[in-house]
């Protein structure tokens, strides 16, 4: 009976920890992203370390329980005997001691946002056996003394600034450029300086106990998935803190024994330019942290093939095993230990936008994937990237380089230099450069802000150059033509001159040149690769793809990225032109009809000037105009001089004038006088535009240009509005009609903007011939939520995990998606031919337009520049959601 108790708790247990050869590929939302590929890789044969992964529902429940539960440390310890007979060292042994690294490993890509702890297991004692067995002091003081730096900053939070003060102090009383020219007394000396400042800041000695160690490493590798720079980087990459991170214990291999030993990273492809080549970077006598870090410039992988032959061959086979087995290009850390490589990740690569498309054209045109798995391999924000303007040639042919770098991540960027990425997020309305001596993760947020990013050192595959790919940002690294002055926040070339914080430079990421001023700029255009990828994810998807556009330039960009009509375009915004804006002006403030009507007279031509070119434009594509929206206070003048001369045109007095408009000031404006309501007050209003978008049409139609116009009118909630405000729309229409002796088709619908409108749709659809939701105000309405000053509290939303998304950049879709699910069954149980589209910013977001296929939308519709993400992530949505 209690054997088959044991067995029974065995079969039921929950298990959190797995030994690398009990799990796949397939386990990555249990074991995290390098824990699932180190299992695979040992699956398949290569040369992996032993090692075990402790999951990610670990993770949860060390933050459900304030701690590593009783049982999950019996599991540890557990999978710690195993790990130690498969190597036959033992944690903390005089004779023969094992080393691990623990390494955190997210479900989801996140390179530098969480930490790392290498050669765990170092004490005065196992030092001393190291030494004596290796014969190799240097290697045994250089790992002790990374231990000490790392764990310091990794495990107790005291930072890395002053054991690297330490180290650089040393080496300029050494006169050594480089860690690796110090010897091994060298090492020792420092050590023990860094043992000695471990004391001073922790109030104790180092500890001792390689358990003690390793409990609270694998503990502070659990925190860092809350850390400041993996929240922000889990935010801006749409990842939900709940997928936790995995924590993987592995045996140390050394790439820092000496010369012939050596560590990597290396891609299967250029990861910048999708070239099917091996591309990377490896340092001989360091470990990996060198690498990524920037510390040392790397040597490229192709010269390793002289330095260690037969491992650049083994290499060279593992990488194209990899590339195969997951038909993808792979982004791998390596490690040679006396000539002996071992693999210590794989994943799939982060590529440039440019560099994902090549790759998966490529792939499918030589059979390795299909045309849907490349539409996969894609993210829409890549597109992004290619859409951003480049530098015109002949700009760049007068252009002054001023130094050159290495051409990290491909692309433009012109703006002024800040040397610190919270100066750079501070003004993120400016077009900015964040030049630093090497980046760190703690930089993520001025690199999201920044047009480009400029570092000193670092390789190809350091933080910068990784992340900047990823993020589709300019960065041209490396750049030691520069002498950086962080304190002084200068940069010096090398003929003198020198850069002060807030001149500009211009970065060609594709090339590593950096310019002098300001190179002009030119926009990108689908072709290539890029145009046949588009093909096919239009050959995909079923939901069409719309822009908002307000100007026929902007209608003209759409049509070029592949738009098939207009879903929005906001009259208001062809009112703050300076021309316009002092009619608009008279209009408002108007005391009577007939002066309100002579103001609108003056706008009638603007507005159906506008609409014709918009309609010439789209060339028989559908355009939706949206009557007048915006709260009136936008239009009002603040300036005593503008009021003046507006009170001189209406023969009024400064004072009555200024009395008016603050009549007219509202407490609330976003939910006061505004959409429909307007034309409630003001019906001339809604007979204007109704005129100028009919007589635009019948010009357009007189030319041979399809056009049905379609109205909409916006912030309705309830039918009696919209009846009213149609009556206007039809009478208007029908007295041109009457007026030209012919009619043309049309069509009047609703923005579904407001929760009430959202509950009575069934009722709202027997007048409108469509509906549009307009997210960004029905998001704010239902929440209770002011756009404008949610920025004040939700960040503390996102890190107490109240909110995983920001609800105005990602679509709710438990709560307002439920709101618009009830008005789409509402809508087709009375109209059910009505067409349905959204035209709010989530038009252009994936996971909203994923929510949009599902709910039976007939298109999105989103800025300009969004237009090709929106036909990727539309044709994703029908691979994902396919029956």
């Amino acid at each position: 009976i209690i054997k088959d108790t044991i067995i029974m708790s065995k079969i039921f247990m929950k298990k959190f920890v797995y030994d690398f050869h009990e799990g796949s590929k397939d386990m990555r939302a249990l074991l995290g992203g390098k824990g699932a590929n180190l299992a695979e890789m040992t699956n398949i044969g290569l040369p992996v370390p032993h090692g075990f992964t402790i999951t990610t529902e670990a993770c949860n429940d060390y933050y459900k329980n304030n701690g590593i539960s009783a049982e999950i440390q019996a599991e540890i310890a557990s999978h710690l005997k195993a790990l130690e007979k498969e190597t036959g060292k033992e944690l903390g042994s005089k004779e023969n001691p094992l080393l691990v690294s623990v390494r955190s490993g997210a479900p989801v890509s996140m390179p530098g946002m969480m930490d790392t702890v290498l050669n765990l297991g170092m004490n005065e004692d196992v030092l001393q056996s190291l030494i004596k067995k290796s014969g190799n002091k240097r290697w045994a003081y250089d790992s002790y003394r990374r231990f000490i730096e790392m764990f310091a900053d990794v495990v107790m939070g005291y930072g890395r600034e002053g054991f690297n003060k330490i180290l650089d102090d040393y080496k300029n009383l050494k006169n050594a450029k480089q860690d690796i020219d110090l010897n091994g007394d060298d090492m020792e000396e420092i050590t023990k300086q860094y043992k000695a400042l471990y004391k001073k800041l922790a109030k104790e000695d180092f500890p001792k106990d390689p358990k003690v160690q390793l409990d609270l490493a694998i503990k502070a590798v659990f925190r860092s998935w809350n850390n400041e720079r993996a929240i922000y980087y889990r935010e801006m990459n749409d990842i939900p803190s709940s997928i936790g991170t995995a924590v993987n214990i592995q045996e140390m291999v050394y790439g820092n024994l000496g010369s012939d030993s050596g560590t990597g990273v290396a891609f299967t492809r250029d990861p910048a330019t999708g070239e099917n080549k091996l591309f990377g970077e490896y340092l001989i006598n360091a470990q990996g942290e060198d690498v990524v870090a920037g510390i040392r410039t790397p040597s490229k992988i192709a010269t390793l093939e002289k330095d260690m032959p037969e491992a650049y061959e083994q290499f060279k086979k593992v990488a194209q095993t990899l590339e195969k087995h997951y038909k993808d290009m792979q982004d791998m850390e390596f490690t040679i230990e006396n000539r002996k490589l071992f693999m210590l990740q794989t994943r799939s690569g982060k590529r440039t936008g440019l560099a994902a498309l090549k790759i998966a054209v490529d792939m499918v045109n030589s059979k390795m994937i299909t045309k849907e798995e490349a539409i996969m391999r894609v993210d829409p924000k890549q597109l992004d990237q290619l859409l951003h303007p480049t530098f015109d040639h002949k700009s760049l042919k007068d252009g002054k380089v001023v130094a050159k770098g290495l051409p990290a991540s491909p692309g433009a960027a012109v703006g002024k230099i800040y040397f610190d990425a919270k100066d750079v997020a501070d003004r993120k309305k400016e077009k900015t450069i964040l030049v630093r001596l090497e980046t760190s993760p703690e930089d993520i947020v001025g690199m999201n802000f920044a047009q480009g990013v400029l570092t000193i050192r670092g390789g190809m595959t350091s933080h910068a150059a990784v992340v900047a790919r990823g993020m589709g940002r300019c960065c041209v690294s490396g750049c030691s033509d520069f002498e950086i002055d962080t304190e002084a926040k200068t940069l010096k070339t090398k003929d003198g001159k020198i850069y002060h914080e807030g001149d500009t430079l211009s970065l060609d990421g594709s090339t590593g040149l950096v310019y002098d001023g300001a190179i002009t700029l030119i926009p990108a255009s689908i072709s290539g690769d890029f145009k046949t990828f588009m093909t096919w994810a239009d050959e995909i998807r079923t939901l069409k793809v719309k822009t908002n556009a307000d100007t026929p330039k902007d209608a003209k960009q759409a049509r070029e990225f592949g738009a098939e009509g207009i879903g929005l375009v906001r009259t208001e915004h062809m009112f703050f032109d300076e021309k316009r804006i002092f009619q608009i002006r008279r209009m408002i403030t108007a005391s009577t009809v007939e002066k309100r009507e002579e103001a609108l007279a003056k706008l009638l031509p603007m507005q159906e000037s506008d609409f014709y070119g918009i309609f010439k434009e789209m060339a028989g594509y559908s355009v939706t105009i949206r009557l007048l929206d915006p709260p009136l206070h936008e239009f009002l003048p603040k300036k005593e001089e503008d009021i003046k001369e507006l009170a001189k045109s209406l023969d009024m007095t400064y004072e009555a004038l200024k009395m008016r408009i603050d009549s007219l000031h509202e407490f609330n404006p976003m939910m006061g006088h505004r959409g429909c309501r307007l034309d409630v007050t003001y019906p001339e209003i809604g007979r204007m535009q109704t005129r100028a978008i009919i007589e635009a049409a019948f010009k357009c139609i007189e030319e041979g240009i399809k056009v049905e116009p379609e109205i909409m009118v916006p912030l309705v909630g309830d039918k009696n509005e919209l009846d009213f405000v149609k009556e206007i729309i039809d009478s208007e229409a029908e007295k041109i009609f009457k007026e030209k002796g012919k009619k043309i088709k049309y069509h009047v619908g609703t923005m579904i903007e407001i929760p009430r409108a959202a509950v009575l749709a069934d009722e709202i659809a027997e007048s409108a011939e469509f509906f549009s939701f307009g997210t960004n105000d029905l998001t704010q309405l239902t929440f209770g939520f002011s756009r404008d000053d949610a920025g004040k509290f939700l960040p503390d939303y996102y890190k107490n995990n109240v909110y995983e998304h920001d609800p105005f950049q990602r679509l709710d879709q438990h709560g307002v998606g439920k709101l618009m699910t009830l008005a789409v069954e509402g809508g087709r149980k009375t109209r059910p031919n009505i067409v349905l589209g959204i035209c709010g910013e989530h038009g252009g977001e994936a996971s909203s337009i994923d929510f949009c296929h599902r709910l039976g939308l007939n298109y999105v519709s989103c800025s300009p520049y969004r237009v090709p993400l929106a036909r990727l992530a539309a044709a994703q949505a029908a691979v994902r959601n396919k029956k």
